[in-house]
């Protein structure tokens, strides 16, 4: 354990050095289903060949750029989300601070449009 580190969870007792698909591995070799995903950041499994080809590929091309300019992907992206979920408009938020933060303005916005003064 380091000392440097805030201990904001009890941490278990496992250190995961590697993973392969839906399975993780231990500093000692031991092997694990892993059914958190990273708490959903690795859902898609570990080690994939076609997604690190993917990731590779676009960490060598462009590694990020901010909502604050225009972004061909994600503009895809939101018409193909809009035309399969039948939504008008899509939001991407850069955190899960800022989509709750979202959500609190759309639900006080309709609840402004529904005549209520203080939602």
């Amino acid at each position: 354990m380091s000392d440097h580190l805030v201990h904001a969870y009890q941490s278990l007792p496992v250190s995961f050095t590697r993973g392969d698909g839906c399975y993780l591995w231990d500093s000692a070799g031991k092997q694990y289903l892993d059914a958190l995903s990273g708490i959903s950041v690795t859902n898609l499994g570990h080690n994939l060949p076609a997604l690190t080809a993917a990731l590779q590929e676009q960490a060598a091309t462009l590694l990020h750029t901010s909502n604050l300019y225009s972004i061909a992907w994600q503009q895809k992206l939101a018409d193909l989300l809009c035309a399969s979920a039948q939504m008008e408009r899509v939001f991407f938020a850069n955190s899960g601070a800022e989509a709750n933060e979202a959500a609190i303005k759309l639900a006080r916005l309709y609840g402004h449009q529904q005549g209520i003064d203080n939602p």
